[in-house]
């Protein structure tokens, strides 16, 4: 408890007020003091109520400077398609093979990609992999007959953002050690990803309010209007 108090005593700066989001960064960055690279998240607010079909807001965003994470990735293919994906990265490619293995309990991937002939075979795991968001969905580019660009897409910074329950959608845009302007680029990229996203259903304020923080970090307060939203 003495260390986290020492920790929370160290934060500095405004966090109270809602930044300018280039000065929320930078702030997120100063207080990012952990023994680790630490992972930095962005938080968004928006006016819809995802209990309504015409309220949901997915998708998928190409992180200009990319995350900053090593994405394992599990691909559902046969023959070229497999050999495809091998050759781009995946670190698990089959088939039934691969379906007995997560079935049985396997989970050592982050993104799961699926050939849409596959996808008869994959339906069955729902169960197992929807409650964890890792569901193919042809929507966020995951179920594709281009395997091979969805694994490079995947390790190169593409991020899959759903809102929650509560109107909330949470993602990793960087690391604390990305440059100032690496992580400026990433959090406009999402936003913006979100604000194309909205949904016919969605009235009012969409982005109502927005906050950065850092694994071990505080939360701060950015300013929709300096990302234009």
């Amino acid at each position: 408890m003495t260390k986290q108090t020492k920790r929370i005593k160290a934060w500095t700066g405004n966090r109270e007020s809602a930044l300018p989001f280039a000065d929320a960064i930078k702030m997120v960055k100063d207080n990012a003091k952990a023994k680790f690279d630490e992972s930095i998240e962005i938080a968004v607010n928006l006016g819809v109520d995802p209990r309504h079909a015409d309220q949901q807001v997915r998708g998928v965003v190409n992180l200009p400077s990319g995350t900053g994470r090593d994405v394992r990735v599990a691909v559902f293919a046969k023959d070229a398609k497999a050999d495809e994906a091998r050759a781009a990265g995946a670190e698990h490619v089959g088939a039934e093979d691969l379906y007995e293995k997560i079935n049985g309990g396997f989970m050592e991937f982050d993104r799961v990609i699926a050939s849409p002939d596959m996808m008869a075979l994959v339906g069955r795991l729902g169960k197992v992999l929807g409650p964890r968001g890792l569901m193919p969905n042809p929507k966020v580019g995951t179920v594709t007959p281009n395997v091979a660009q969805a694994v490079k897409d995947a390790k190169g910074g593409a991020v899959e953002f759903r809102v929650e329950k509560a109107g909330i959608v949470h993602a990793g845009i960087g690391k604390a050690s990305f440059a100032q302007d690496a992580l400026e680029a990433n959090v406009k990229a999402m936003v913006d990803a979100l604000v194309r996203a909205r949904p016919s259903g969605a009235k009012g304020t969409y982005v109502k309010q927005i906050s950065l923080s850092s694994t071990m970090g505080p939360g701060v307060k950015v300013d929709p209007a300096s990302l234009g939203a």
